[in-house]
């Protein structure tokens, strides 16, 4: 369907050639100060038209809310969220009267539905994302408000050139500075590149593979790195809802993406549990409170599906995009043969692009799952205090 989440919920609506997009969110809690300029920085962030490595489709994504608050704070009513299509360019896609595009929806939603969009990729197109980044943006704000939450993504390859630590994670080994970099970089730091890799030794690689790529008409695929900072501990569901399994949920639901993992992900596997494993320390808090924390975080922040305190970190995989201007041979629609030459404008690689989609998702799913944690312990409060003794929960 078209909505996400339980208790923050978010409807998108909009095709990539319609008159405008946007969203509906739901749940947003009360009394927040809101308007659009929390909003556009990440829209403006991920719109087209940036460097000469995306699309030069030329978006502006100005964002209007339409409902859901009064004199700039939000009233707990439904938030709507409108952007407008302005470059629109149906007659680029007249050739998919004729053929379904490789690698596309066309097939697929025609199979589904009995009918699809006529220009560009309809629902299936990443302009359906720009939905998703507004109201993440909202929910970034309630989360870095409550609790100084961060989430930061940057791009860590594209195609063969990677940022070393991926390297010696394959390896089998651990890269001190990755968790530094983890603990420390910012988006400022990230967006002061143009590729968005924050490792000045891969970023020139990276970016000469996107223009290579672009020259020859064709496109390449990367990978975006995402950590998110100062996560409460307790959040996340027993067994179907673990937080790992939302955030990939989360993740594989943005076009282009084909592979998920989170902490030592694949390259864990050929680790043995005795440097796997991550041991607990004594630790305080912010507040100045004794707390446990780790001396490692193979698990990503995440242990047993709910959240341990520790940074959360994983890597989602984007595929190469499907449109491209070389010809290919494929058939029709009719099952006759023929060469498709793809119009229209693209990304050669959108990893640069997907950033602020990967921190957006991101913040929807710790969003929902904070509210599903209130609710808990909210409804714990109201009960008289039962007879266990439990050191943590109890003070005893």
């Amino acid at each position: 369907m078209s909505s996400f989440g339980q208790l923050f919920r978010v409807t998108t609506f909009g095709e990539s050639h319609c008159k405008a997009v946007g969203c509906v969110i739901d749940g947003c809690p009360p009394g927040m100060q809101l308007t659009e300029t929390d909003i556009q920085p990440q829209l403006t962030r991920r719109r087209p038209g940036q460097s000469n490595l995306t699309t030069p489709r030329d978006e502006k994504d100005q964002v209007v809310i339409q409902s859901g608050t009064e004199f700039g704070v939000t009233l707990g009513t439904p938030i709507g969220l409108f952007v407008p299509n302005q470059d629109q360019r149906p007659h680029d896609y007249s050739e998919t009267d004729f053929f379904p595009r490789p690698s596309h929806a066309d097939w697929t939603y025609l199979q589904k539905y009995g009918v699809k969009a006529s220009s560009g990729g309809g629902r299936s197109s990443a302009r359906e994302t720009i939905g998703r980044v507004a109201a993440g943006a909202i929910a970034e704000k309630y989360l870095h408000t409550a609790y100084g939450v961060e989430i930061v993504a940057f791009v860590s390859s594209v195609g063969p050139v990677e940022m070393p630590f991926i390297q010696q994670m394959r390896s089998g080994k651990t890269d001190p500075g990755f968790f530094t970099l983890l603990n420390e970089v910012t988006r400022p730091q990230v967006d002061a590149d143009a590729v968005r890799c924050p490792d000045a030794s891969a970023s020139p690689a990276m970016c000469q593979e996107i223009l290579r790529a672009k020259e020859e008409s064709d496109s390449i695929g990367g990978t975006v790195t995402c950590v998110i900072r100062k996560v409460p501990a307790g959040l996340g569901e027993p067994c179907f809802d673990k937080l790992e399994a939302k955030l990939a949920h989360a993740m594989l639901s943005i076009p282009a993406t084909k592979g998920f993992e989170i902490g030592s992900g694949f390259p864990g596997t050929a680790m043995n549990g005795s440097v796997h494993n991550d041991a607990f320390v004594s630790r305080t808090d912010e507040q100045g409170q004794t707390t446990l924390g780790t001396t490692s975080n193979y698990s990503g922040g995440i242990q047993g599906g709910i959240s341990n305190g520790e940074n959360i970190y994983f890597r989602v995989a984007f595929k190469p995009p499907a449109t491209i201007s070389q010809a290919q041979n494929t058939a029709k629609y009719n099952g006759e043969a023929g060469v498709l030459a793809a119009r229209g404008r693209h990304d050669p690689c959108v990893v640069a692009r997907a950033v602020p989609i990967v921190e957006s998702m991101a913040a929807l799913v710790v969003m929902d799952a904070v509210l599903i944690q209130h609710s808990r312990t909210m409804s714990t409060s109201l009960l008289p205090v039962a007879e266990k003794k439990n050191p943590l929960m109890y003070g005893i």
